[in-house]
C-alpha cells in the first residue's frame, strides 16, 4: 500500500484581486485555518444556511499523520457533517487498550462494552486523510463554502460590528471584512497574537517522539502502552495501528532532549527498531512535541471566536486535542446561525465561551493526571506510580488509579443557564444523546441519525398526540407501527426511559425533558435554549 500522496489543493485568484469578479463588502463569516477544525466549522454553518470564507496560508493537506485518535462522539458528529462513516471506513477500529509495566501486561480495558451504537468506540486514521474528505465535502457547498488556498492572513482588527482582515496572496494583498472571525488556526494561532493573547496554564518539563513508521507486523488494532518497557528502559512508550501499514509510535524522551537532535534518522531509527523487532520499516514522519495544558482566559473576545488548539492545547495523551476542537465546533456552530439568522440574541455566544471552557478545563484536568502518573517528578510520586502498577495486575482497585491517558468522552452540560431542570428523566439536561438502532417501515436506522442540525422532540412512548407541531417531533415506540420508529432492540427504552419526551439541542444534547409536554413547555425550553430569545 503506497504512502499518502500529497496533492496540492491549488490556488485560485480571489474576486478581490480578479478583474471582472464581483466580490461581497462583507461576509459573513471567515474562518483562518483549513484544518479539520476550520473546515468542519465551515460545512456545520453550511448545513444551517451560513455562509462562510475559509483561508488557509498552505495549499495542501497536513504533513504527516498529527492526530489520529477518533473518539465516538467526534465520529457521529462527523457523521452528521456527513464524512463519519467514510472515516470509519477507512480507519482501524478499535475499542480494547493493553498496558504494560516492563514487558508484563497489567491489565486490558474495553472502552464499549456495550452494544447498539452506530460509530465505534475510537477510530485511528491520519489526520491528512480527515482534511481531504473535509475539503471533498465542503465541494459540496460551493455556494456556502469559499475556500481560499495561499491565502495568509497577515493583520486584523475588529469593532463590535465585525472584523476586518489583511490578506497576502501570490497575486497580492487584499482586505476583507466580515461579520464574525473565527480563529482555528492552531497552536501557534497567528490569530491570537495579533490579538495580544495568551495561554495561560502549565508548560510540563517533558518530551514525547512521535514517529510514524510504515511496516508489515501482525500487531492488533489496539491500543498498548508501556511503563518503563524493556526496549526503552525508565521511559514510557505507546503503540498504535493507523491505515497503510503506518504505525504510531510514542517514546518518551526526557525534558533535557534536543529536538532538532531527536528527529534526525540516524537517533530516531535505532529506537524504533528496539521497538519494533527484528522487521523492516521506513519512517514516514517524526515529530517531537512537549507537554502543555493551557488555554486562553476567553475564547470570545468580541466578533473574534478561537476554537480547536487556537484556544487550547493539552498534551496528546487521551486524545482530547482534536476531539476537543471538533466538540468546540458542535457547541458553537449551531448558536452562531442562530445569531446571524436572527434567532437568538448575541449573547447567546457566552454560552460557547463558558461551555466550551468547562469542557476544556476537564480536558486539561484529566491530561494533566495523565501528564503527572506517566512522568512522576519526586521519588515519593515514582514510588506510588510503581507500586499502583505492581498491584494493579491482581487487583482491580489499583486499575482505577493508572493514568497513561484517560481517553477522550464528551462532558456534560448539565447546570448550564441553556438547561431547563428536568427531575426524574434519565437522561438529564446537558447529556449528550445515547444512539441506538431503531426500525421502521424502510428498514434499520440510528437514532441520532435522526436528530441533530435542528431542535427537534424525541417522543419515547407517549401516544403520537403532537402537540408539539411548532418543532419536529419523532415518536419512538416499543412495537412497529404505533411511531414514527420503533425500538426492535429495547435499547432506546432502556436509555431514555419510557412515557417522557426530550428537547434536543442541534448539537444532540439534551435541553429539557418532559413527562407531561406541552407545547407551551417545550416552546419555552427552546427559547431558553436559544438565549431567551425567538
Amino acid at each position: 500500500m503506497p504512502r499518502y500522496e500529497y496533492k496540492p489543493f491549488g490556488y485560485e485568484t480571489p474576486p478581490e484581486l480578479a478583474a471582472g469578479r464581483p466580490a461581497p463588502e462583507r461576509y459573513p463569516v471567515a474562518i483562518v485555518g483549513a484544518g479539520p477544525i476550520g473546515l468542519a466549522m465551515a460545512i456545520d454553518l453550511a448545513l444551517h444556511g451560513v455562509a462562510s470564507v475559509v483561508l488557509d496560508d498552505n495549499d495542501v493537506v497536513s504533513v504527516g499523520s498529527r492526530a489520529i485518535c477518533w473518539s465516538k462522539r467526534t465520529l457521529e458528529i462527523f457523521d452528521r457533517l456527513g464524512v463519519g462513516e467514510r472515516m470509519v471506513d477507512k480507519g482501524v477500529t478499535w475499542q480494547v487498550g493493553r498496558l504494560f509495566h516492563g514487558d508484563e501486561e497489567v491489565y486490558s480495558f474495553d472502552l464499549l462494552p456495550e452494544t447498539g451504537h452506530k460509530m465505534p468506540a475510537f477510530i485511528n486514521l491520519q489526520q491528512y486523510y480527515v482534511e481531504q474528505y473535509l475539503v471533498e465535502r465542503a465541494r459540496d457547498f460551493p455556494d456556502l463554502i469559499d475556500l481560499r488556498f495561499k491565502n495568509k492572513v497577515v493583520a486584523v482588527a475588529h469593532d463590535e460590528t465585525g472584523a476586518t482582515a489583511t490578506i497576502e496572496t501570490p497575486d497580492g494583498t487584499y482586505a476583507l471584512a466580515a461579520d464574525y472571525l473565527i480563529a482555528c488556526d492552531g497552536a501557534t494561532s497567528d490569530i491570537r497574537a495579533m490579538l495580544g493573547l495568551d495561554f495561560a496554564g502549565k508548560l510540563f518539563e517533558e518530551r514525547f517522539l512521535i514517529a510514524d513508521v510504515e511496516m508489515k507486523a501482525d500487531f492488533p488494532s489496539e491500543r498498548w502502552f508501556w511503563f518503563e518497557p524493556t526496549f526503552h528502559p525508565g521511559q514510557s512508550a505507546l503503540l498504535h495501528k493507523q491505515p497503510d501499514d503506518i504505525y504510531r509510535i510514542d517514546l518518551q524522551l526526557g525534558w533535557d532532549a534536543d529536538p532538532e537532535e531527536e528527529k534526525k534518522p540516524e537517533n530516531v531509527i535505532p529506537r524504533i527498531a528496539k521497538a519494533v523487532g527484528d522487521r523492516p520499516f521506513e519512517l514516514d514522519w517524526v515529530s517531537v512535541y512537549t507537554f502543555q495544558c493551557r488555554r486562553l482566559e476567553r475564547f470570545v473576545h468580541g466578533r473574534i471566536l478561537f476554537v480547536g488548539d487556537s484556544a487550547h492545547i493539552v498534551s496528546p495523551f487521551g486524545a482530547r486535542g482534536g476531539n476537543g476542537g471538533v466538540q468546540d465546533v458542535d457547541n458553537l456552530s449551531w448558536k452562531l446561525a442562530a445569531v446571524i439568522g436572527g434567532s437568538a440574541p448575541e449573547s447567546l455566544l457566552e454560552s460557547y465561551n463558558r461551555e466550551r471552557i468547562h469542557g476544556t478545563d476537564e480536558n486539561i484536568l484529566n491530561s494533566s493526571r495523565a501528564t503527572n502518573f506517566m512522568t512522576p517528578k519526586s521519588p515519593m510520586e515514582k514510588m506510588f506510580r510503581d507500586e499502583v502498577l505492581n498491584l494493579a495486575a491482581d487487583m482491580p482497585f489499583a486499575r482505577k488509579l493508572i493514568n497513561s491517558g484517560r481517553l477522550s468522552v464528551p462532558c456534560s452540560l448539565a447546570g448550564f443557564e441553556l438547561e431547563t431542570a428536568s427531575p426524574g428523566a434519565d437522561l438529564e439536561p446537558g447529556s449528550p444523546a445515547l444512539d441506538a438502532p431503531l426500525t421502521n417501515g424502510s428498514g434499520e436506522a440510528w437514532l441520532l441519525n435522526q436528530i441533530g442540525g435542528g431542535f427537534t422532540v424525541l417522543n419515547f412512548g407517549r401516544k403520537p398526540n403532537r402537540p408539539f407541531a411548532d418543532l419536529p417531533t419523532i415518536t419512538i415506540a416499543r412495537e412497529p407501527g404505533q411511531g414514527d420508529f420503533a425500538d426492535a432492540s429495547g435499547l432506546a427504552f432502556e436509555r431514555y426511559g419510557e412515557d417522557i419526551a426530550y428537547l434536543m439541542r442541534p448539537d444532540q444534547h439534551v435541553t429539557a425533558a418532559f413527562t407531561e409536554p406541552t407545547q407551551a413547555a417545550i416552546l419555552a425550553a427552546r427559547d431558553r435554549a436559544l438565549g431567551g430569545s425567538r
